[in-house]
């Protein structure tokens, strides 16, 4: 049976993973941490927010977990909309 770490030595050991996780690092997990952070600082479960946006627990799921994947499939703008309206924020986007 492979453990984790052998999991993740073979997975970075592949052309390309070191500079993918680095750019995961730098761009999705920044923004993943503060939609966790937003949900948290509500209060709110994922079945809670998911009412709220009328829509699924896993679609809520989903929405999470594509920023731990680098963002495949990457939310729509529309979606994030109602992710933070369901949190009682607003979705503000800027470019630096």
């Amino acid at each position: 049976m492979t453990n984790h770490n052998e999991v993740v030595a073979k997975i970075m050991a592949k052309k390309g993973a070191k500079a993918e996780l680095a750019r995961l690092e730098a761009e999705e997990m920044p923004m993943l941490d503060m939609i966790l952070e937003a949900r948290k600082s509500a209060g709110l479960t994922q079945a809670e927010v998911a009412k709220r946006m009328g829509s699924s627990v896993p679609a809520v799921s989903r929405l999470e977990n594509a920023l731990l994947t680098g963002g495949k499939p990457s939310p729509s703008l529309d979606t994030l909309h109602r992710y933070a309206k369901a949190l009682g924020k607003n979705l503000i986007v800027s470019f630096n």
